[in-house]
């Protein structure tokens, strides 16, 4: 898997995910750092397509040789993701980039899996949402390794910052373990950047000195492995959608000739 630091920004949508993003490119590029993005917009459920609107959010990088942006569509994939997004990763890495910024979907609870796939995830929410409360049953205390309170300029600010202090102190952490820490941005006008940055560097650092990032590195890839294991026996067994034997076996169970259960055997059997 890509051996470059990784950094997710997950949150829900309308949080300021893209201009926090562009604003993050900024300032690693005033740092002399080649960055990749990654940004995955959802995919239609009718047409199948998306808009990839994010070239034009961050077009002030766009023309910029040391910063790459890959727009991809979800595809109906779950995690926030592409299913190829690890890969465009892979080959960020080996293009030189620095540093991989991935922008996830923003739906909130179908986000979780990020956090397997990141080195840094940035939760991102913004006041008067009700995100704070909305994260807690989505999950995504557990993934985030930083919040980010953004458009903090707003009514509400200091309440979210203060709804997410009351569930980290009811969290509960053992001694050493990373607590998440809470920035508030206001990436539109570019405040606050510095000090997520700062955060991000501090978090890295954390992984290397605990052992951390080798143990998710290594769930990654064990993530990675299984899938492509799962696809090719898929493939094997003419088990994806458009295979002749599963679509047979599909006509035959919708006639009422042949029951699911007896379908999938006689699938794996061949």
């Amino acid at each position: 898997m890509s051996r470059l630091p990784t950094v997710a920004v997950v949150g829900f949508p309308n949080v300021g995910k893209s201009t926090l993003v562009n604003r993050l490119v900024g300032r690693y590029r005033e740092a002399g750092r080649a960055i990749g993005v990654i940004a995955v917009d959802p995919s239609s459920a009718f047409s199948g397509g998306a808009l990839l609107g994010d070239r034009i959010r961050m077009q002030e990088h766009a023309l910029d040789p040391g910063v790459f942006i890959r727009s991809m569509a979800s595809r109906g994939a779950l995690g926030g993701l592409s299913e190829a997004a690890l890969q465009v990763a892979l080959v960020m890495d080996a293009a030189g980039k620095d540093d991989v910024l991935i922008e996830t979907v923003g739906v909130g609870q179908a986000e979780v899996e990020i956090a397997a796939t990141a080195d840094t995830t940035l939760v991102v929410v913004a006041p008067g949402m009700g995100d704070s409360i909305q994260a807690a049953k989505a999950g995504i205390l557990e993934i985030a390794d930083i919040f980010v309170v953004n458009k903090s300029d707003r009514p509400g600010a200091q309440e979210a910052v203060r709804d997410l202090r009351t569930m980290l102190a009811m969290a509960g952490y053992e001694a050493g373990a990373w607590k998440p820490p809470i920035v508030s941005t206001t990436a539109s006008a570019g405040d606050g950047i510095a000090d997520l940055t700062a955060a991000i560097g501090q978090h890295e650092a954390w992984l290397a000195q605990s052992g951390e990032r080798e143990r998710r590195r290594a769930a990654r890839a064990r993530e990675e492995i299984s899938a492509i294991a799962v696809a090719q026996l898929r493939a094997q067994l003419g088990a994806l959608p458009g295979g002749a034997r599963l679509e047979e076996l599909s006509r035959q169970v919708a006639a009422g000739d042949v029951d699911p259960y007896t379908a999938a055997d006689e699938l794996v059997s061949g």
